[in-house]
């Protein structure tokens, strides 16, 4: 299991660093840059990651909160 999250986020790495580093510099008829989604969506992509990751912890740390207020509220017996 370690081994293909491994590899994966290497491959992930290498493809992201080859389309945002070297595909700028490549002519725009060459054929490898049919291997590749347009530039734009180089910021798009980990912009929206980002979104969803930022917004999954705001609402688990928001329903914590909710959830640890209600505790306290709860009279002790």
């Amino acid at each position: 299991m370690g081994f293909s999250v491994f590899f994966i986020s290497t491959f992930a790495f290498v493809y992201y660093t080859a389309w945002t580093l070297l595909m700028p510099f490549v002519d725009t008829t060459h054929p490898i840059q049919n291997f590749f989604p347009s530039r734009e969506w180089a910021i798009k992509i980990p912009v929206l990651i980002l979104l969803l990751i930022m917004g999954t912890l705001g609402s688990f740390l928001g329903v914590s909160m909710i959830n640890y207020g209600k505790r306290r509220e709860l009279p002790s017996t």
